[in-house]
């Protein structure tokens, strides 16, 4: 895998930390360096471990599939690709723990919660672990097909945990600014990346 199929996949797999950071940042009355820095952090440290995790649970049994490994990377990056675009159609809710209303053309203000007391979210651990964890579980099975692929996963997972992070910061910022509005969009074209990222990898080795 280049370098560019490398940066254009850690884009991919970052997008489910970025709309959660989106809809960290609709929680917040003001956004600061150090609270996008934060969420971003978070983020970026467990989509580039979690992947770590997967590449070395499978790379014991990697030479006895030699012949399919492209078939698994394949399969793994179109489940995760299609479940983001399904899970992009789904109402969700944003870390605060209630349902965001979309910004319509006529409404100008910032759309938010349901209940407009609603409450900045904590960047205790208590709060973003469970949630860092939750936006990286799909990175799991990315590592595992790294694994198949034989790349330098060091240079992997740095370059994913960094655009995670790059990308969460910035996602809080459009959060804040713009609402929840491209939040869906982000999770669609992250599996559409998915997608595309397994098929080129199969064809290569066809």
């Amino acid at each position: 895998m280049g370098l560019l199929a490398l940066l254009v996949l850690a884009v991919g797999l970052s997008m489910d930390a970025f709309a959660a950071a989106i809809c960290a940042g609709l929680t917040m009355p003001a956004v600061t360096v150090r609270k996008a820095a934060v969420v971003g952090l978070y983020f970026g440290v467990f989509q580039a471990v979690m992947p770590l995790i997967g590449y070395f649970a499978a790379t014991w049994f990697t030479d006895k599939i030699v012949a399919y490994d492209h078939w698994i990377a394949f399969a793994l990056l179109c489940f995760l690709g299609g479940k983001m675009i399904l899970v992009s159609f789904k109402k969700q809710s944003c870390p605060c723990g209630r349902a965001c209303l979309e910004e319509t053309r006529a409404d100008k203000t910032r759309s938010g919660c349901q209940n407009p007391d609603r409450r900045e979210i904590s960047l205790t651990p208590a709060q973003m672990l469970p949630l860092a964890l939750a936006t990286s579980v799909d990175a799991l099975a990315v590592g595992v097909s790294f694994a198949f692929l034989r790349i330098n996963i060091l240079a992997a997972v740095a370059c994913i945990g960094a655009t995670t992070f790059a990308l969460s910061m910035l996602g809080v910022k459009i959060g804040h600014v713009f609402g929840a509005r491209f939040k869906a969009k982000a999770e669609r074209a992250g599996g559409v990346i998915l997608i595309a990222i397994g098929l080129k990898i199969l064809l290569d080795h066809l």
